[in-house]
């Protein structure tokens, strides 16, 4: 039974990476898009990209990731979860690119480790039955 439970753990983690990918990818290049092409500011960019692959990342996590019945009453955890992801985001940008110096294509991907790491945890916690 323990290995059963560890193997769909380990299924719904690869999942929620698979799911985590995509959402990063349009992330990222929603952000390089916004910063770069629309010259928009870094922090209105970050957030703004963001907003766009939880949107994604919500309705795949839904679908495919946790056992959620009734999406109704799930949505406002979910985007109480993505507010402090988005927290944690602008956060770290800002100490990485503001404080540190670094390269913000650099900044967000650190971020996006950190705050999938925290998104896994607490949404397993709050989404699933």
């Amino acid at each position: 039974m323990k290995k059963i439970l560890n193997s769909n753990l380990f299924m719904q983690i690869m999942k929620f990476g698979v799911v985590g990918v995509i959402a990063f990818l349009i992330d990222y290049l929603s952000l390089i898009f916004f910063k770069e092409i629309l010259n928009v500011n870094l922090f209105i960019s970050t957030m703004l990209a963001f907003t766009i692959s939880v949107i994604i990342n919500y309705i795949l996590s839904v679908k495919y990731v946790f056992i959620v019945k009734g999406t109704s009453n799930r949505v406002i955890p979910f985007i109480v979860l993505s507010f402090i992801g988005l927290l944690l985001t602008e956060l770290i940008m800002y100490l990485g690119v503001e404080v540190a110096g670094i390269s913000y294509l650099i900044v967000k991907i650190f971020a996006t480790g950190v705050v999938m790491i925290f998104n896994f945890v607490f949404c397993k916690i709050l989404l699933e039955k």
